[in-house]
């Protein structure tokens, strides 16, 4: 059972890779990372009231201790974390190019419109 957790967290990290690596329109990352938030935060808080429930789940999926369990899902945000924070910086690289070129085509002198005629 612990081969097939493991090939899925290596399906989900690549799955997840393409996806946020991919681009498109940040309205949908947006929803990935709220929603991903959202599931991640849950399940903190019934480990937190419910810490065997925790446990039986990882023994049930063949991980053994709920700890490692944990350490996968941090491992798996920690990667979107990084790909989103990745995709925004390149998104904003991108309007900060092109507000720069547009202030350099504006502040441009024009002959034609000098005043020293």
């Amino acid at each position: 059972m612990l081969i097939v957790v493991q090939i899925l967290l290596v399906c989900a990290v690549v799955l997840v890779s393409l996806v946020l690596m991919r681009g498109g329109s940040n309205a949908r990352h947006l929803a990935i990372r709220r929603i991903m938030l959202l599931l991640f935060a849950t399940a903190a808080v019934l480990s937190i009231f419910f810490p065997e429930v925790l446990s039986t789940v990882a023994s049930w999926l063949g991980i053994g201790r709920g700890t490692d369990l944990v350490l996968y899902a941090l491992i798996v945000s920690f990667l979107v974390f990084m790909a989103t924070s990745y995709q925004r910086h390149r998104q904003t690289e991108i309007s900060l190019t092109k507000l720069a070129r547009r202030i350099a085509i504006d502040e441009t002198e024009r002959p034609w419109e000098s005043p020293s005629r």
